[in-house]
């Protein structure tokens, strides 16, 4: 008879995991639960308690009272239980209904849940179940791991009789494996709907309270905020040799610098602080957050100004400077929006909806963006050419290169990234998750070092600005190149070619349309 009994991982699993489908991972290594309430999920009341990746403790920890000593663990602090009046004045002074707290790694998830006679799963003991004498009736289904006996840890508060709050032991679950653990907190009474639940869990890995997926992050903004320091003293110094010659254009890319280097040495800040004490400092990933949104919207501004051929083809945008202006502020406040949310905002309360309503705004935004940026490049790769204007095109035909090749490479990481996500559903290969933020930065930073190069400050660099004299230069080479002076030409006809411009009335009405083109533009 006991052979009827089967555990499966699928409906537990997925009620489980239904919890964390949306789940920010980086909420914080210290998890509060301040009044939150029980979800009922299939015949049990289920509340999520955190899922971090955690590495096992060193084998020789350090002594010393710092926060990277080398263990590694999962603490519950405070934990306490209140149901409601009412539940408590209907209960009998003999009852004992209990409170479930299980910590498990995610490969032991095949040993929570079963059904009898293979029918319906179930998280909670069944009568049916009660019965084959499998386990008791109202608890929790779990067996023992097959490669750690201790595992799943499980234990439980209880209400005697009329008792309104029940206290979760303090208990200090120390890890000696590596791997995602899962912290879940169940009962199944229906008696005690409306439980709220108080207190907190404290994670650490052996370097620090950092979670497993981010502690390499803290390495990455180091060393980019590094790179940031090599391209900026490249960049300042160039600056400051040539700024009689400096244009527009390069006091935005100074600018985008700058930001760059604020946010990448927040972002260092903000995870060593995060490492320290478990808790996100909300003042600098507020300033993190804010400078990294600043630096994005203008990097995308200056591009697409660039691709429109502002201060190179045209003096002015015309009637497209406030359009310019409302496509940015608008990027700009739902790029913070979200920023914000993921980081500073309780993420594990946003639906699968809500969190799609803010990231959709901001995929359409970078859409039109790109869209209209290789509209304006093919347009002012046309005129480049057809006023042969060859050291702007040249300098034009590369930053058109690495923008496609930028957005190639983009298309083709967030269909990876889509991959790595939907066939990681319980976050078994988070030790390679911070891969993927982290090639965001690699990318912009290196368009962004592109753009450095191309337009470095120099002697030279007024040559790529806008001039009036321009549509004259094209005038001067289509003349030369009309002119076929014979093998002997005499001093007579050097002198007095430039003192007849309208020999040639063709060329005179093509320089008239140039300069009508740009005043247009």
């Amino acid at each position: 008879m006991a052979k009827s009994f089967i555990l499966s991982p699928s409906y537990p699993l997925l009620l489980l995991s239904s919890l964390l489908l949306f789940v920010h991972p980086i909420a914080a290594s210290v998890h509060d639960y301040g009044g939150v309430k029980f979800t009922r999920k299939g015949n049990a009341f289920v509340l999520h308690g955190g899922s971090e990746g955690l590495y096992s403790s060193l084998p020789n920890p350090n002594a010393s009272a710092s926060a990277a000593n080398g263990d590694s663990f999962i603490r519950f602090e405070k934990i306490t239980l209140r149901r409601p009046e009412e539940a408590a004045t209907s209960s009998k002074d003999t009852d004992l209904i209990k409170v479930q707290a299980i910590v498990f790694e995610v490969e032991d998830r095949e040993t929570i849940g079963g059904s009898a006679y293979g029918g319906q799963k179930a998280i909670c003991c069944t009568s049916d179940l009660a019965k084959l004498g499998v386990c008791t009736q109202d608890n929790l289904i779990y067996r023992p791991s097959t490669q750690n006996p201790d595992w799943p840890q499980v234990f439980f508060a209880s209400f005697t009789g009329k008792e309104l709050v029940a206290t979760l032991p303090s208990k200090s679950i120390s890890i000696t494996k590596t791997g995602m653990y899962n912290v879940y907190f169940i009962f199944c009474d229906p008696a005690l709907k409306g439980l709220v639940i108080e207190g907190k869990t404290v994670w650490k890995n052996p370097t620090g309270y950092l979670p497993g997926r981010m502690a390499p992050l803290m390495n990455f903004y180091g060393l980019i905020s590094l790179a940031f320091v090599i391209l900026g003293i490249f960049w300042f110094s160039q600056y400051a040799r040539y700024w009689r010659e400096v244009l527009p254009l390069q006091n935005c890319i100074t600018a985008v610098i700058t930001l760059g280097m604020f946010e990448m040495a927040l972002w260092y800040i903000e995870y060593a602080e995060f490492n320290k004490t478990g808790v996100r400092p909300m003042g600098i990933t507020f300033w993190a957050v804010t400078f990294g949104t600043i630096k994005r919207t203008i990097a995308r501004l200056i591009i697409l100004l660039v691709s429109m051929g502002y201060g190179v083809v045209r003096p002015t945008l015309g009637g497209l400077s406030s359009k310019v202006q409302m496509l940015g502020a608008t990027f700009f406040l739902a790029s913070e929006v979200l920023e914000l949310v993921e980081n500073l905002g309780a993420i594990n309360d946003l639906s699968g909806n809500a969190r799609l309503f803010l990231v959709l705004p901001v995929a359409m935004l970078d859409a039109f963006f790109i869209l209209w940026i290789f509209t304006s490049l093919s347009k002012t790769l046309d005129k480049l050419q057809s006023r042969r204007l060859m050291a702007k095109l040249d300098i034009y035909r590369k930053f058109t290169n690495a923008l496609a090749v930028t957005v190639i490479v983009s298309v083709g990481w967030i269909g990876y990234e889509i991959y790595f996500k939907s066939t990681d559903v319980f976050n078994e290969r988070w030790q390679r998750a911070w891969i993927i933020p982290a090639f965001w930065q690699v990318l912009t930073f290196s368009l962004l070092c592109v753009i450095c190069v191309l337009w470095a400050p120099s002697q030279n660099s007024m040559r790529y600005a806008y001039s009036a004299d321009s549509s004259e230069e094209f005038e001067r080479e289509e003349t030369l190149s009309l002119i076929k002076p014979g093998p002997f030409p005499s001093k007579e006809t050097h002198q007095a070619a430039p003192l007849q411009p309208d020999m040639n009335p063709s060329l005179a009405g093509s320089n008239s349309g140039d300069n009508e083109e740009d005043k247009r533009d």
